[in-house]
């Protein structure tokens, strides 16, 4: 990210987060943030959540955002627990035109079954296709074990609050996972953002 600022500058844009859309065999998974802020403030959780979703409604998705951690719905006072909670405070602060809901594990994201008998008042239905986690060590290591052993075609990372200016492109990048890149990266910023 250094690159970017260095030969881009910042013309008031600023990376608020890295979002890698995921095509899996059961439909697209958005994962962030991967790449941006290791260990994110709440208030850069609850950011990267509303641009996300915004992202995601460019790929013509609707968003259905879950803030992961390591507990669920205040069952455990860890780290990336009270960081998930204090962010989904910061959005519970003003209306959203997404769904949102955390703090929860992956499979309670995933699968509304089982978020359910955790939670059965929750605001979401069906499952999750965001995820935003409260560190990018679990954010990356989903994304690499989607990439590597699920058969997930990455799109991504996208580099967003960067007005589409600059992406990030990773050592494992296939052709086609370069191509993908290359077609966002190549939209107009009134379409994509």
């Amino acid at each position: 990210l250094n690159y970017v600022t260095q030969v881009l500058g910042t013309d008031g844009l600023h990376p608020i987060a890295a979002l890698s859309l995921m095509l899996l065999e059961d439909g697209p998974l958005f994962i962030a943030d991967t790449h941006v802020h290791p260990e994110p403030t709440p208030e850069e959780i609850a950011e990267t959540a509303i641009a996300a979703a915004r992202h995601v409604r460019r790929f013509g998705i609707t968003p259905q955002v879950a803030l992961c951690a390591y507990s669920q719905f205040g069952n455990l006072d860890n780290q990336s627990g009270r960081l998930a909670r204090a962010a989904l405070e910061i959005l519970d602060r003003e209306p959203r035109d997404f769904t949102y809901e955390g703090e929860m594990h992956v499979d309670a994201a995933l699968d509304p079954k089982v978020r359910a008998r955790l939670l059965p008042e929750s605001r979401m239905e069906g499952p999750a296709n965001v995820l935003i986690f409260a560190n990018a060590d679990a954010a990356s290591g989903v994304r690499n074990v989607l990439k590597m052993k699920a058969g997930g075609l990455e799109v991504g990372p996208i580099l967003m609050g960067m007005g589409n200016r600059a992406h990030v492109v990773t050592p494992s990048i296939t052709a086609r996972g370069l191509l993908n890149m290359s077609a966002i990266a190549g939209t107009p910023v009134a379409q994509y953002g």
